[in-house]
């Protein structure tokens, strides 16, 4: 069985080129890749790979990206640390998903599970479009950019550059990593609802926070948590005793 992996980091690639080999002693291990980029190399590269174990969050973006540069037409099994995306977009045949960090047991499964399937007869690029259109559907209810005034200017600012919004007396600011600050046209109760829930979370009734963004976080009195942002803001930011267990587990996704 020839093997591709799609992992950027080092020691969680280490770590599943090992249980590889202890699960599928005969396997052999092609290639590796570590970027959306190096990845589009590999497939074209290869053209006869038995399986993929293929990380969805890379440095450069979602491993989706990968599909529509390359056909990759092998059975795929998604790692990921998120188990929002566990959802049924996964069930479609011959493709799988693994939660980090990845069990001995679940990969062995999965292997069992690709070996009790009649190979020949499928077409694994149709299978991956259809998980596609899938994960298509359900993202397709949080925002990927907010269009902003700034002067005469119309901007687009996408998602992944926002390091966090607040609310200021009457106003509501987006604030980018890069220290851009502007003034959008929605509440943080409405923002909220707009964003992925695995890239941000309100911190309290005036912050909302991408993960990027969390510089360091304290205990502080009475069960509350401080948290420090950057880009550096000089407002002293809590989050309640009662969403501080929330918070810790979406940190620990």
């Amino acid at each position: 069985m020839k093997i591709a992996i799609i992992e950027d980091e080092t020691p969680a690639l280490n770590r599943i080129k090992k249980m590889v080999m202890e699960v599928e002693p005969i396997a052999e291990i092609i290639g590796t890749a570590d970027s959306i980029e190096s990845a589009i190399e590999l497939f074209s590269k290869h053209k006869k790979i038995d399986l993929a174990l293929m990380d969805i969050e890379l440095a450069d973006g979602q491993s989706f990206e990968i599909f529509n540069h390359v056909k990759v037409n092998c059975p795929i099994i998604f790692t990921t640390a998120y188990d929002e995306f566990a959802l049924k977009a996964f069930k479609v045949n011959s493709i799988d998903y693994l939660l980090k960090p990845i069990d001995k047991d679940e990969l062995k499964n999965a292997f069992y599970k690709l070996k009790s399937i009649t190979t020949t007869s499928i077409n694994y690029a149709t299978k991956i479009d259809d998980f596609l259109n899938a994960v298509n559907q359900t993202e397709a209810k949080y925002k990927k950019r907010f269009l902003i005034k700034s002067g005469t200017k119309l901007l687009s600012i996408l998602t992944n550059e926002i390091a966090y919004f607040f609310a200021q007396e009457k106003a509501v600011y987006l604030v980018t990593h890069d220290e851009r600050k502007y003034i959008t046209d929605f509440s943080i109760d409405k923002l909220i609802k707009m964003l992925d829930p695995i890239d941000f979370f309100q911190l309290n009734r005036q912050y909302i926070s991408s993960i990027k963004s969390i510089q360091s976080i304290h205990q502080s009195f009475n069960g509350k948590l401080k948290v420090s942002l950057l880009p550096n803001i000089d407002d002293e930011i809590f989050v309640s005793r009662e969403r501080a267990s929330e918070f810790k587990n979406w940190l620990d996704a």
